[in-house]
């Protein structure tokens, strides 16, 4: 056996052995970004091709699924990139959101004043089933880009940056994203008697 297939031996062992341990937790934290099981899995794969095309950099400051989920979100940032590239945006006042202004801008129906303190609300499991459904019912792209800013941290600049886009066109998407979330928690939770 020479060099280079012993090589292959030890990396394609490596690579079952990183799919055996953390193969569901990085399928997991993909499936609710990108909402296909099919896209789940091509993410998992790219990124463990990733990690062993780089594995002379893991420092070893995290544990393996740390950092095998760090190259992950930069799988899941390139995949919102094509799936931005692929379907232009429509105009800022679309349907959705001109329905909900008038013709100088403001509320025709003044949002119901939201009570107690965010931080217990978000602790409350019911209230994270309920947000949840809320993020699933957001189009695919929408969702996925809020997340990765508001759940993932990722600064605006760097994601117009890593997604091509320009500023205009991330607040947009993320002004559609509050839209739809507060709508569809003023009906499913604040309105609703939720706690």
């Amino acid at each position: 056996m020479d060099t280079a297939q012993a090589s292959n031996g030890a990396s394609s062992a490596v690579a079952e052995r990183w799919l055996d341990e953390h193969g569901d937790a990085l399928y997991a934290y993909a499936l609710p970004r990108v909402r296909s099981p099919e896209a789940a899995e091509d993410l998992v794969q790219e990124t463990l091709l990733a990690a062993l095309a780089n594995h002379h950099r893991f420092m070893r400051d995290a544990s393996e699924r740390t950092w095998l989920i760090s190259i992950l979100r930069h799988k899941l940032v390139d995949h919102l990139r094509r799936a931005v590239r692929q379907r232009p945006l429509r105009e800022v006042q679309s349907p959705e959101t001109a329905e909900l202004f008038d013709g100088r801008g403001r509320w025709k129906v003044r949002m119901s004043a939201w009570k107690g303190d965010p931080h217990a609300v978000l602790e409350d499991t019911e209230f994270r089933g309920v947000l949840a459904r809320c993020l699933a019912s957001l189009p695919s792209r929408i969702a996925q880009l809020f997340w990765l800013r508001e759940a993932e941290g990722i600064g605006s600049e760097q994601l117009c940056q890593e997604l091509e886009i320009s500023p205009t066109n991330l607040w947009t998407m993320m002004h559609r994203a509050r839209l739809r979330l507060r709508g569809c928690l003023s009906v499913n939770w604040f309105e609703s008697g939720g706690k």
